[in-house]
């Protein structure tokens, strides 16, 4: 199956990204190029501190970037200001370790409060809509359930649904497998791959975890802020 479109969803060209000012100004990213394609599953890896998440929260608009180009669904984001940010944002699912679920919503609640930032969306069956992505990830029996009741994998599920829900056109994963066991890890790998199919959603996942790289369409590398192929048998 081939759905990619002629377009890439992402495109990166020579881009540099600093933290600090002054003498404590910080190069973290390098000459970063880079063009990610609609329908792809592409792994990011490589040494902590390497610029991985910050690439991460710049291609999701959580933060304007610098130097060089970034276009994000044809939208500039070098220089970009907050409505532009909040504007891709709307087209961005995150998924990140800390699944970052409200402690006081339910499962469904925690998916729901997604859908609500959407006003397209306000004239439909919310709950329905809900309900059965819940149950696409396997938790149509825990919808009512609060955090403090799901285990650490459910929990990752609840965020997958919540962070597709909306059917966005880029999936952002940082880590997202770093505190589960090996079968929950897997397991929730393989429902972000199974409905970003589904979706023709594009998905980027920064990850350690060499046990799911076989899930990707191509894999990154990235050290010392500079993002370059690597081969990986």
């Amino acid at each position: 199956m081939n759905n990619k479109l002629f377009n890439p969803v992402i495109t990166i060209k020579k881009l540099n990204h600093y933290f600090g000012e002054g003498t404590l100004r910080k190069q973290v990213l390098s000459n970063i190029n880079l063009e990610i394609q609609a329908g792809e599953i592409v792994i990011m890896t490589g040494p902590s501190g390497s610029g991985k998440t910050t690439l991460l929260t710049l291609m999701g608009g959580l933060r304007s970037a610098q130097e060089g180009s970034l276009k994000i669904l044809n939208q500039e984001m070098c220089g970009a200001n907050k409505r532009q940010l909040i504007e891709i944002r709307r087209n961005v699912g995150y998924i990140f370790q800390a699944h970052n679920l409200m402690t006081f919503l339910t499962a469904k609640q925690n998916v729901r409060m997604s859908l609500e930032l959407h006003d397209e969306m306000m004239n439909q069956d919310l709950d329905a809509k809900v309900i059965a992505m819940l149950e696409s990830v396997g938790l149509g029996d825990r919808v009512d359930y609060y955090p403090e009741k799901l285990s650490g994998g459910q929990k990752q599920r609840v965020a997958i649904a919540r962070a597709l829900i909306s059917r966005p056109k880029i999936v952002l994963a940082d880590e997202p497998t770093a505190a589960l066991d090996k079968k929950s890890g897997r397991d929730v790998v393989e429902i972000m791959q199974k409905l970003v199919r589904e979706q023709g959603s594009t998905i980027l996942l920064v990850t350690h975890d060499n046990r799911i790289l076989d899930i990707a369409d191509r894999i990154l590398y990235m050290e010392d802020g500079c993002l370059v192929d690597k081969q990986f048998v």
